[in-house]
Protein backbone atom coordinates (compact mmCIF):
# COMPACT_ATOMS: atom_id res chain seq x y z
CA UNK A 1 0.00 0.00 0.00
CA UNK A 2 1.09 3.59 -0.51
CA UNK A 3 2.12 5.84 2.32
CA UNK A 4 -0.31 8.64 3.25
CA UNK A 5 0.11 11.67 1.06
CA UNK A 6 2.24 14.54 2.37
CA UNK A 7 3.64 12.36 5.14
CA UNK A 8 7.11 13.31 6.34
CA UNK A 9 8.97 10.08 5.64
CA UNK A 10 12.02 10.05 7.89
CA UNK A 11 13.70 7.70 10.36
CA UNK A 12 13.52 9.84 13.49
CA UNK A 13 10.80 10.35 16.08
CA UNK A 14 8.73 13.42 15.23
CA UNK A 15 5.59 13.00 17.25
CA UNK A 16 6.70 13.39 20.84
CA UNK A 17 7.77 16.33 22.91
CA UNK A 18 11.10 15.41 24.56
CA UNK A 19 9.93 17.26 27.69
CA UNK A 20 6.52 15.56 27.86
CA UNK A 21 5.89 12.25 29.52
CA UNK A 22 5.35 10.27 26.34
CA UNK A 23 2.48 12.46 25.21
CA UNK A 24 1.77 13.52 21.65
CA UNK A 25 2.55 17.11 20.74
CA UNK A 26 1.41 18.36 17.29
CA UNK A 27 4.14 20.99 17.32
CA UNK A 28 6.66 18.25 16.56
CA UNK A 29 4.64 16.69 13.76
CA UNK A 30 6.33 16.77 10.32
CA UNK A 31 9.50 18.29 11.73
CA UNK A 32 12.89 16.70 11.38
CA UNK A 33 15.09 17.35 14.45
CA UNK A 34 18.31 16.65 12.53
CA UNK A 35 19.78 18.41 9.51
CA UNK A 36 21.64 15.24 8.48
CA UNK A 37 18.69 12.82 8.60
CA UNK A 38 16.93 12.46 5.25
CA UNK A 39 13.25 13.24 4.84
CA UNK A 40 10.71 13.56 2.05
CA UNK A 41 6.95 13.99 1.62
CA UNK A 42 6.40 11.97 -1.55
CA UNK A 43 7.61 8.45 -0.67
CA UNK A 44 5.52 5.54 -1.98
CA UNK A 45 5.62 1.84 -1.17
CA UNK A 46 3.72 -1.02 -2.78
CA UNK A 47 4.03 -4.60 -1.63
CA UNK A 48 2.70 -7.63 0.15
CA UNK A 49 4.11 -10.61 2.04
CA UNK A 50 6.18 -11.62 -1.01
CA UNK A 51 8.07 -8.36 -1.49
CA UNK A 52 7.81 -4.64 -2.05
CA UNK A 53 8.93 -1.75 -4.22
CA UNK A 54 9.52 1.66 -2.70
CA UNK A 55 10.14 5.10 -4.17
CA UNK A 56 11.86 7.57 -1.86
CA UNK A 57 12.68 4.99 0.81
CA UNK A 58 15.01 6.24 3.55
CA UNK A 59 17.55 3.67 4.67
CA UNK A 60 17.76 2.57 8.29
CA UNK A 61 20.67 4.87 9.18
CA UNK A 62 18.61 7.85 7.85
CA UNK A 63 21.61 9.02 5.80
CA UNK A 64 20.62 7.90 2.28
CA UNK A 65 17.44 8.06 0.22
CA UNK A 66 16.76 5.38 -2.36
CA UNK A 67 15.02 6.53 -5.53
CA UNK A 68 13.93 2.92 -6.05
CA UNK A 69 14.19 0.03 -3.57
CA UNK A 70 13.17 -3.47 -4.61
CA UNK A 71 13.05 -5.76 -1.58
CA UNK A 72 12.16 -9.37 -0.78
CA UNK A 73 10.81 -10.53 2.59
CA UNK A 74 14.41 -11.19 3.61
CA UNK A 75 15.85 -7.70 4.15
CA UNK A 76 19.25 -8.86 2.89
CA UNK A 77 17.71 -9.62 -0.51
CA UNK A 78 17.33 -6.21 -2.13
CA UNK A 79 18.19 -3.96 -5.07
CA UNK A 80 18.47 -0.22 -4.52
CA UNK A 81 19.11 2.87 -6.62
CA UNK A 82 20.34 5.51 -4.17
CA UNK A 83 20.09 9.21 -4.94
CA UNK A 84 21.80 11.17 -2.15
CA UNK A 85 24.02 11.02 0.92
CA UNK A 86 27.22 9.01 1.01
CA UNK A 87 25.89 6.67 -1.70
CA UNK A 88 24.69 9.25 -4.20
CA UNK A 89 24.29 7.62 -7.60
CA UNK A 90 25.03 4.13 -6.29
CA UNK A 91 23.37 0.93 -7.51
CA UNK A 92 23.52 -1.80 -4.88
CA UNK A 93 22.37 -5.41 -4.99
CA UNK A 94 22.61 -7.82 -2.07
CA UNK A 95 21.35 -11.37 -1.77
CA UNK A 96 21.75 -14.24 0.70
CA UNK A 97 22.01 -16.74 -2.14
CA UNK A 98 23.61 -16.88 -5.59
CA UNK A 99 23.87 -13.95 -8.02
CA UNK A 100 23.90 -14.91 -11.70
CA UNK A 101 24.22 -12.94 -14.94
CA UNK A 102 23.82 -14.61 -18.33
CA UNK A 103 23.81 -13.02 -21.75
CA UNK A 104 24.96 -13.46 -25.34
CA UNK A 105 22.65 -16.17 -26.68
CA UNK A 106 22.09 -14.02 -29.79
CA UNK A 107 25.67 -12.66 -30.05
CA UNK A 108 28.65 -13.78 -32.14
CA UNK A 109 32.02 -15.06 -30.88
CA UNK A 110 33.93 -11.95 -32.00
CA UNK A 111 31.63 -9.54 -30.15
CA UNK A 112 32.22 -8.04 -26.70
CA UNK A 113 29.05 -9.45 -25.19
CA UNK A 114 29.51 -8.55 -21.51
CA UNK A 115 31.30 -5.35 -20.55
CA UNK A 116 32.19 -3.96 -17.12
CA UNK A 117 33.64 -0.46 -17.35
CA UNK A 118 34.65 1.72 -14.41
CA UNK A 119 35.23 5.16 -15.92
CA UNK A 120 37.11 6.23 -12.78
CA UNK A 121 38.34 4.22 -9.83
CA UNK A 122 39.10 0.56 -9.26
CA UNK A 123 37.30 -2.70 -9.93
CA UNK A 124 37.44 -5.06 -6.96
CA UNK A 125 36.42 -8.72 -7.18
CA UNK A 126 36.63 -10.54 -3.85
CA UNK A 127 35.78 -14.11 -2.86
CA UNK A 128 35.84 -13.89 0.94
CA UNK A 129 35.61 -17.63 1.45
CA UNK A 130 36.25 -19.30 -1.89
CA UNK A 131 38.08 -19.15 -5.23
CA UNK A 132 38.02 -16.81 -8.20
CA UNK A 133 38.02 -18.79 -11.44
CA UNK A 134 38.54 -17.31 -14.92
CA UNK A 135 37.69 -19.72 -17.72
CA UNK A 136 37.59 -19.05 -21.47
CA UNK A 137 39.00 -20.18 -24.84
CA UNK A 138 41.65 -17.46 -24.39
CA UNK A 139 42.43 -15.10 -21.51
CA UNK A 140 44.16 -11.77 -22.10
CA UNK A 141 45.58 -9.53 -19.37
CA UNK A 142 46.44 -6.03 -20.59
CA UNK A 143 47.84 -3.25 -18.38
CA UNK A 144 47.73 0.03 -20.25
CA UNK A 145 49.82 2.65 -18.48
CA UNK A 146 50.63 6.23 -19.40
CA UNK A 147 53.91 6.49 -17.46
CA UNK A 148 56.44 4.38 -15.54
CA UNK A 149 54.21 4.36 -12.43
CA UNK A 150 51.39 2.51 -14.20
CA UNK A 151 51.05 -0.24 -16.78
CA UNK A 152 52.03 -2.98 -14.32
CA UNK A 153 50.64 -6.44 -13.59
CA UNK A 154 51.37 -7.65 -10.05
CA UNK A 155 50.67 -11.18 -8.78
CA UNK A 156 51.03 -11.87 -5.06
CA UNK A 157 50.49 -15.27 -3.44
CA UNK A 158 51.00 -16.15 0.22
CA UNK A 159 52.13 -19.66 -0.77
CA UNK A 160 52.70 -20.89 -4.34
CA UNK A 161 52.46 -19.39 -7.81
CA UNK A 162 52.11 -22.43 -10.07
CA UNK A 163 52.01 -22.66 -13.87
CA UNK A 164 51.37 -26.26 -14.90
CA UNK A 165 49.76 -28.51 -17.50
CA UNK A 166 50.77 -26.16 -20.29
CA UNK A 167 52.86 -27.11 -23.32
CA UNK A 168 55.01 -24.00 -23.39
CA UNK A 169 55.85 -21.04 -21.19
CA UNK A 170 57.19 -18.17 -23.27
CA UNK A 171 58.48 -14.96 -21.68
CA UNK A 172 59.54 -12.37 -24.24
CA UNK A 173 60.14 -8.92 -22.69
CA UNK A 174 61.29 -6.05 -24.91
CA UNK A 175 64.13 -4.86 -22.59
CA UNK A 176 65.07 -7.22 -19.75
CA UNK A 177 63.91 -9.84 -17.30
CA UNK A 178 65.07 -10.87 -13.84
CA UNK A 179 64.25 -13.82 -11.57
CA UNK A 180 65.27 -13.25 -7.95
CA UNK A 181 64.92 -15.24 -4.73
CA UNK A 182 66.58 -14.81 -1.31
CA UNK A 183 66.56 -18.58 -0.95
CA UNK A 184 67.41 -21.46 -3.27
CA UNK A 185 66.95 -21.41 -7.04
CA UNK A 186 66.92 -24.33 -9.47
CA UNK A 187 66.88 -24.71 -13.25
CA UNK A 188 66.02 -28.27 -14.31
CA UNK A 189 65.49 -29.82 -17.74
CA UNK A 190 65.16 -33.59 -17.96
CA UNK A 191 65.93 -33.29 -21.66
CA UNK A 192 68.39 -30.82 -23.19
CA UNK A 193 69.12 -27.53 -21.42
CA UNK A 194 70.32 -24.71 -23.65
CA UNK A 195 71.73 -21.42 -22.40
CA UNK A 196 72.75 -18.76 -24.89
CA UNK A 197 74.09 -15.26 -24.48
CA UNK A 198 76.48 -13.02 -26.35
CA UNK A 199 78.39 -12.96 -23.04
CA UNK A 200 77.75 -15.36 -20.14
CA UNK A 201 79.11 -14.44 -16.71
CA UNK A 202 79.01 -16.60 -13.63
CA UNK A 203 79.71 -14.98 -10.24
CA UNK A 204 79.88 -16.64 -6.83
CA UNK A 205 80.01 -15.15 -3.34
CA UNK A 206 83.78 -15.67 -3.32
CA UNK A 207 84.04 -12.28 -5.08
CA UNK A 208 82.63 -10.52 -2.02
CA UNK A 209 86.03 -10.55 -0.29
CA UNK A 210 88.32 -10.58 -3.31
CA UNK A 211 87.26 -9.22 -6.66
CA UNK A 212 87.84 -11.21 -9.83
CA UNK A 213 89.65 -9.77 -12.82
CA UNK A 214 86.28 -9.34 -14.54
CA UNK A 215 84.75 -7.23 -11.78
CA UNK A 216 82.39 -9.71 -10.11
CA UNK A 217 82.47 -7.98 -6.71
CA UNK A 218 80.14 -5.19 -7.83
CA UNK A 219 77.67 -7.76 -9.12
CA UNK A 220 77.72 -9.50 -5.72
CA UNK A 221 77.07 -6.20 -3.92
CA UNK A 222 74.20 -5.29 -6.22
CA UNK A 223 72.44 -8.56 -5.48
CA UNK A 224 73.03 -8.61 -1.71
CA UNK A 225 71.71 -5.22 -0.69
CA UNK A 226 69.75 -5.09 2.57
Amino acid sequence: MALPRNKNNDKLSRDRDPNAKGGYDPRFDNKNPSDTAKQNYTALRYGNDHGSISFGHIHKAADVTASVLLQAPDGEHQFSLDRDGQRKGWTSSTSPGHFQVECGSASQEKEDTLMLNAKNGNIVIVATNGKIRLEADDIELVARGTNTDSGNITCTASENFVVKDTKKVIISPSISYKIVTPGMGEVVANGALKIYGSIIRGVTDACSSKDSKYGGKRFVQQNNRV
